[in-house]
């Protein structure tokens, strides 16, 4: 058997069992020595492949399709520095959990370390932030490597989506020649539809005599906070809001806990806590005897003062998997078990709980004082938090919010008011850069359901090339620019108090007109400078196809002092109806 033979079945295999294993979709950065994959996967009749030109904007593609899919996605590029333009989005993959294949071709073994162009040391290249790396054989098509190439794209897949998801990288050493022979028969191997290598995952749970020993615990506890961080599981928020209920706690529910969108019960949510626990006072009124966490730490930074300042409360994290996601450092019970199974498993347990009556009370109302000054704050122009209440009001139902890092996150955290729309939100919050969130939000468009990505300037800058992607497949995606020219979240942060240095280092401002860029990548561009406006054009721009950018200019200095005045106020309230 010639060479190219050897060659085209060995991938061919390959691709196929990543078809078969689940995979639908890849993203494709060109290349010479990547061909053989690249052309075989554009062959493949099950797998869609996406080109995106540039590294960097295709693994943030690739990551957004995959956060939105819920399934691995691959990665293909060429050998050298095109492999370590992967980097930011693997490191963001392994911290989000996101599952992510990485293919990278590379040169054979005797060009390597020789001098030979666009050769560089691949192996594990990506160090601890990928789950399992592999170097693959050099092609060949016997029966044992058949089953070799098949078993290890198998393993790929399921390495990337079992227990705690996260990225996997496969480095394929390629001879030339490297097109492959598609009129070869019979190529993707035999025709069962099962996978090579078949895994069943069950739900983890935990005994009787643990779920007793907690509860004994609770017994003597009187005030408890429930707490939904970042998270993904669509049947979480009705396991958690029901164990709430049962026990009479508040949950406090993080922008990106899925909570606060659905049909499920509200009455227990308290969105409004980053506002009040901005003052240590009444973090201090609020204190608890126990807090149950499910999923990652929260956004709120006012949440992590709360945390830090009581680290004598006994805490409770659940997670699916095994993980340690506990910033702060304060001591921690860890129940690795499914959220929904482990909820029921406490309302089941047969023990009854009597926590304070009046608990339940304070936080509600509390709440509601902060959403009622938060809904009614108005001025005559646009502010960044009037912004994104404006886009709560419109954004349709059963879509997806991807939202940037910095004041994007924050307001909408303080902004996403509980509704019964159907809202997705998404994020980067594995290591919170800003590079990349265009090409994120655009990936998590790609899947065909309406997207709102909402971000600031200095994001918009990182990633203008991603914009190609969404003229290149016409992807429907409406962008929300708060353009306030620089780092605003900087401005509220102790360096801003050193003027000399602030604009250079922190503030940063760009200077741009991004309606240039818009025009250049073929998309609608529009303002709006009135609350009224900016619903209206945000309306029709979910009504247009393709790429629509609505920018909103603001101003840093006054962005502080209005989210300022907004907290003080929010306090204020608070003493005088509920502390007295």
């Amino acid at each position: 058997m010639e060479y190219r033979e050897q060659l085209t079945r060995y991938v061919a295999n390959f691709v196929d069992e990543l078809a078969k294993s689940g995979m639908t979709d890849v993203v494709i950065s060109p290349g010479s020595r990547s061909t053989p994959l690249a052309m075989t996967f554009a062959e493949h009749p099950s797998i869609k492949e996406w080109i995106v030109l540039d590294e960097r904007s295709a693994a943030f593609f690739g990551l957004g399709l995959a956060k939105q899919t819920k399934r691995p996605v691959a990665l293909l590029c060429s050998s050298g520095t095109a492999t370590a333009n992967y980097f930011p989005a693997i490191i963001e993959a392994y911290h989000s959990r996101v599952p992510l294949v990485v293919l990278t071709a590379d040169r054979p073994h005797e060009l390597r370390d020789v001098g030979a162009p666009q050769a560089i040391d691949q192996i594990k290249l990506y160090g601890n932030y990928v789950k399992w790396f592999h170097e693959m054989a050099l092609p060949e098509a016997t029966n044992t490597m058949v089953g070799y190439t098949r078993s290890k794209a198998a393993r790929a897949i399921h390495t990337a989506r079992l227990d705690n998801p996260g990225p996997v990288h496969l480095n394929f050493p390629l001879r030339e020649p490297l097109i492959p022979d598609f009129s070869l028969e019979a190529i993707w191997g035999d025709d069962t539809e099962e996978s090579y290598l078949p895994v069943y995952q069950s739900v983890k749970t935990q005994s009787e005599e643990t779920i007793d020993s907690i509860i004994t615990l609770l017994q003597s506890k009187k005030r408890g906070v429930i707490v939904c961080g970042p998270q993904v599981d669509e049947n979480a928020s009705q396991a958690i809001t029901e164990l709430a209920e049962a026990w009479g706690l508040p949950i406090l529910v993080d922008p990106l806990s899925q909570m606060r969108a659905g049909k499920h019960s509200k009455d227990n949510l308290i969105e409004g806590y980053d506002a009040f626990f901005r003052s240590e006072t009444l973090r201090q009124e609020l204190k608890a005897d126990f807090i149950i966490r499910f999923g990652a730490m929260p956004v709120s930074k006012a949440y992590l003062f709360y945390v830090q300042e009581h680290q004598d409360v006994k805490q409770f994290i659940i997670e699916s998997h095994s993980g340690y996601r506990e910033p702060v450092g304060n001591k921690t019970t860890f129940i690795y078990s499914d959220p929904v199974t482990v909820c029921a498993q406490f309302m089941d347990s047969g023990r009854d709980l009597e926590f304070d009556h009046n608990w339940l009370g304070k936080w509600q109302t509390m709440n509601k004082v902060a959403k009622k000054r938060i809904e009614s704050v108005s001025d005559d122009y646009l502010t960044e938090g009037s912004t994104v209440r404006s886009l709560f009001q419109v954004i349709p139902d059963e879509s997806s919010l991807y939202v940037g890092n910095s004041m994007a996150v924050r307001d909408v955290d303080t902004f996403f008011l509980s509704t019964s729309k159907q809202i997705n939100v998404l994020a980067n919050r594995g290591a919170n850069g800003i590079d990349g969130i265009i090409s994120s939000g655009i990936g998590a468009a790609a899947f065909g359901k309406p997207v709102t990505l909402v971000l600031g300037d200095l994001s918009f800058f990182h990633d203008m090339n991603g914009l190609l992607a969404a003229k290149h497949y016409s992807i429907n995606v409406t962008i929300l620019l708060i353009n306030n020219n620089g780092g605003g979240i900087f401005s509220f942060l102790p360096q801003a108090t050193e003027r000399k240095h602030f604009e250079a280092l922190f503030g940063t401002p760009v200077d741009l007109q991004f309606k240039q860029a818009v025009d250049m990548y073929g998309g609608s561009y529009h303002t709006a400078e009135s609350e009224e406006e900016l619903k209206r054009v945000l309306s029709n721009s979910y009504q247009e196809s393709g790429l629509s950018v609505v920018e909103v200019f603001t101003d840093r200095e006054e962005n502080v002092k209005w989210h300022r005045e907004l907290w003080s106020n929010i306090e204020t309230d608070i003493r005088e109806s509920v502390i007295k």
